[in-house]
């Protein structure tokens, strides 16, 4: 499945210029309309080692407006986390009535390097997919949008990126010895990541495979489906997107509020 995508697809610097501005206003002007609608929203990022998650997420929140949002940067459950169930923790990250919740990886860490380092046993993160299905479900059909993206790399890709890390005093540190860990099981990895999407793909809670090798295209189809998933939800809630995006440009217009010229 993975191994078909094509990742040579990029996006040149004047296209993304010419793009970007537009996506980031949109993008505000629709977190405000799904703010008023009381839709609340779920991003979530899932991708190999030096894709480009937290690039995406910066990107994603420069124009939105900070009280509307949350980052949450997962990592391996706390001990008094595991006392619950696992979902526990997740489920108290989800946003309120109207905000964005953005994930740095989620619960979907069990059935990838849980299974792959075998912290968990193959009988529980087999199971996890079924509770994942189980969760998205609820929230769902509870009135969240779930956007879910896998930012996809070649090994030979994250090889480069790692070294070209390590080359440079002031981020060597972002490479740590696990990191190449992983990189060396990145066939592990590649099996894992289609099982997920295989068991997890649902209508209401679709993934979404961005093609990561060219930053700029990253951007830009994350931007795009992101802008693309609120507005439907916001057709469906019976607000028009394209009103929306007439009435901002008006607002911000040279001649707002005067007489029309001539």
């Amino acid at each position: 499945m993975l191994e078909s995508v094509d990742l040579s697809k990029s996006l040149k610097s004047s296209e993304w210029k010419a793009l970007r501005p537009a996506l980031q206003q949109r993008l505000y002007d629709y977190e405000r309309a799904a703010f008023d609608a009381g839709i609340p929203t779920v991003v979530l990022f899932e991708g190999w080692d030096a894709a480009g998650k937290g690039t995406s997420i910066n990107l994603l929140t420069q124009r939105l407006d900070p009280r509307g949002f949350k980052v949450w940067p997962i990592r391996a459950a706390r001990t008094y986390e595991k006392d619950h169930p696992w979902l526990w923790r997740f489920w108290l990250k989800l946003p309120n009535r109207g905000q964005i919740a953005i994930f740095d990886r989620s619960w979907y860490g069990r059935v990838l390097v849980e299974r792959v380092e075998k912290f968990t046993p193959e009988a529980e993160w087999r199971k996890a997919y079924r509770d994942i299905s189980d969760f998205e479900r609820t929230i769902a059909d509870d009135g969240y949008l779930l956007v879910k993206f896998l930012l996809h790399i070649s090994k030979k890709e994250q090889k480069r990126r790692f070294e070209k890390l390590e080359a440079d005093p002031l981020t060597a540190w972002r490479v740590q010895k696990e990191d190449w860990e992983h990189h060396r099981k990145y066939e592990q990895y590649l099996r894992a990541y289609e099982d997920m999407l295989e068991q997890t793909e649902s209508e209401w809670a679709p993934w979404t495979i961005v093609e990561a090798t060219d930053r700029r295209y990253t951007a830009w189809k994350v931007l795009d489906t992101l802008v693309t998933s609120l507005g439907q939800a916001l057709r469906q809630r019976g607000v028009d997107p394209d009103a929306l995006s007439r009435e901002a440009m008006a607002a911000t217009s040279p001649h707002a509020g005067t007489a029309s010229p001539g």
